[in-house]
């Protein structure tokens, strides 16, 4: 097998558990249309590609390892380049799923990218660090409760596993990992655009400890509009329902958020 060296730049550690990389494709259940992240040296990538029945995209920024995919996987649909600069609406031209082992150190933009593109990521699977893993899953009331929980799963269904510890990769991280599942929920109506809901929410969170009433003071908002019970209360209060009810509110008295 050929010798890839890891390069710190990029937060590689490879998944080399072949079972648990099994698992882990198996939850998707979208599966015509599969866009990998950061394939690596393809242990999930394995798993996917002699399915003729998907459609099988991977992005892989190291140019080392994109030679090594090619040998290995001679049809496989590579692109190469950071996955931050991909235009995610041009993968694909209908619905897909994304899965892949996130690069640790962006893991947060990644989900941002997945969010923006909602319409047509219908389903995710991702290993992410512990921490990261569970704030996307956390719910009101708690300190990991925050921007990522609240985005997430106001479109999305997500479960996390259990702990996956660092000797299931090469070379080890220094943190324990987690996968976590995410699917697109299909009644939901949401008018607000992503991106005025999304500064509306990190606002929200700008100053945590304080009321919604002083974190939110950069938006300008009539004063008898904040004088509602609700910006007496902290963001880490605020159901997901409440963060729709407050982000509408707030649109309809201030267009230009």
């Amino acid at each position: 097998m050929t010798k890839i060296k890891t390069k710190k730049k990029f937060g590689q550690h490879f998944l080399i558990n072949e079972n648990l990389a099994l698992k882990i494709s198996e939850k998707l259940i979208l599966r015509k249309n599969i866009f990998e992240i950061g394939p690596g040296k393809g242990v999930l990538t394995k798993t996917l590609y002699n399915d003729e029945n998907i459609n099988l995209v991977v992005s892989e920024i190291d140019r080392d390892l994109v030679d090594y995919l090619r040998k290995e996987y001679p049809n496989l649909d590579i692109m190469n380049g950071d996955v931050l600069d991909l235009n995610f609406r041009n993968i694909f031209n209908e619905n897909y799923s994304i899965i892949g082992n996130l690069p640790y150190n962006i893991s947060s933009q990644i989900l941002f990218k997945i969010l923006e593109n909602k319409s047509q990521i219908h389903e995710f699977v991702v290993m992410l660090q512990k921490e990261v893993a569970e704030r996307i899953c956390s719910s009101e009331n708690k300190k990991s409760y925050g921007i990522l929980s609240v985005l997430t799963q106001i479109y999305y269904d997500v479960t996390l596993s259990e702990v996956i510890t660092p000797d299931n990769f090469d070379p080890p991280p220094k943190v324990n990992s987690c996968v976590v599942y995410g699917k697109r929920k299909k009644d939901i109506e949401i008018e607000i655009p992503f991106i005025k809901f999304k500064k509306i929410v990190k606002n929200c969170f700008h100053n945590r400890r304080k009321t919604l009433r002083n974190s939110l003071k950069n938006l300008n908002l009539p004063k008898e509009f904040t004088s509602n019970d609700i910006f007496s209360k902290r963001a880490e209060q605020l159901n997901l329902n409440e963060f729709l009810t407050l982000s509408t509110e707030i649109i309809k008295v201030n267009h230009e958020v």
